[in-house]
């Protein structure tokens, strides 16, 4: 995403806000850095468009409130993923 970093931060504002998408989700989604799309929104974005800045606070708000769940919900899926390849592995060595 070459864009100007002030369209950028447009671009990226508006994704995070419909996708209700995390920092790290809308810098993968877009090909760049995490710090880009931080600096993008919680910086740039507040003087180019504040209501959109606004609404971007608020979801990044949302997500840090949450990040501890989705952490836990990620290793929960991890260890039963691990478990049903475990549970594969010993049953095809039988």
């Amino acid at each position: 995403m070459k864009e100007q970093p002030e369209t950028r931060a447009v671009i990226l504002g508006e994704y995070i806000v419909q996708q209700k998408a995390t920092v790290r989700t809308a810098a993968e989604w877009f090909g760049v850095s995490k710090s880009t799309v931080h600096k993008d929104v919680s910086e740039r974005l507040e003087n180019i468009q504040p209501e959109l800045f606004a609404q971007v606070k608020e979801v990044l708000e949302q997500n840090k409130q949450e990040r501890h769940i989705r952490g836990g919900l990620a290793t929960k899926r991890k260890y039963e993923l691990k478990r049903q390849r475990d549970e594969e592995y010993y049953a095809n060595r039988q």
